[in-house]
């Protein structure tokens, strides 16, 4: 027998044995693993620096970019303007009580809280609007202007916490924003009673038209 026939190379078309294959075989999926390492370390360092930028952007008070959402329906935008609104009615009295002292040339909560609004309609599409209802506005862009502002203020001057409405495509809905008697020294200087005294907060969102 031919002593070097184990060693001929194999005919046309026959794979090789398995034997023959290992090292290669070995040394390809160490590149793979490798490979996807590499993807997985600069998939998180992407990720890392996009939220690092996140982060710097809302530090500074930068709007982020506008996301790509998608249109609630009249009853899902309904409870997203209550959350809005008991969270930034919360906020408002909260930051006003335990933060803000007149002597101390602060900037009002609620002029605060407009940068908050500026970043949700950037980001979004929500716009929020404070209305006057039965006290001093403090800022004349604050008088109620549409015919909505004004039956919302009437609405809430009356005693309700809310007043709504939907017209073309769009769930405008004014909540009830209370004003205890340490807003009262600017919005009511010369009052004579100690009605309670309330201003709104207009929340408008994109919604499905039937």
């Amino acid at each position: 027998m031919d002593k070097n026939i184990h060693n001929a190379p194999p005919p046309f078309g026959e794979l090789p044995t398995m034997f023959s294959l290992a090292p290669a075989f070995r040394s390809l999926c160490v590149l793979l693993s490798v490979a996807v390492l590499l993807s997985v370390v600069c998939l998180a360092e992407e990720q890392n620096k996009d939220a690092d930028q996140l982060c710097e952007q809302k530090v500074k008070g930068e709007p982020g970019g506008k996301q790509d959402l998608k249109k609630a329906n009249v009853d899902a935008a309904r409870e997203q303007a209550r959350l809005l609104h008991e969270a930034l009615h919360s906020t408002l009295l909260i930051v006003h009580q335990k933060y803000y002292r007149e002597d101390e040339k602060l900037p009002i909560p609620s002029s605060v809280l407009d940068e908050v609004f500026e970043h949700l309609q950037e980001t979004r599409d929500i716009k929020f609007r404070w209305i006057s209802v039965n006290a001093e506005a403090m800022n004349i862009d604050h008088e109620p202007q549409t015919e909505f502002e004004k039956q919302a203020a009437k609405a809430i001057a009356d005693g309700k916490t809310e007043y709504e409405q939907v017209e073309k495509g769009v769930y405008r809905h004014a909540g009830m924003i209370c004003l205890p008697s340490q807003c009262l020294k600017c919005h009511m200087p010369n009052r004579r009673s100690t009605a309670t005294r309330f201003a709104g907060l207009v929340i408008s969102l994109p919604v499905k038209e039937k």
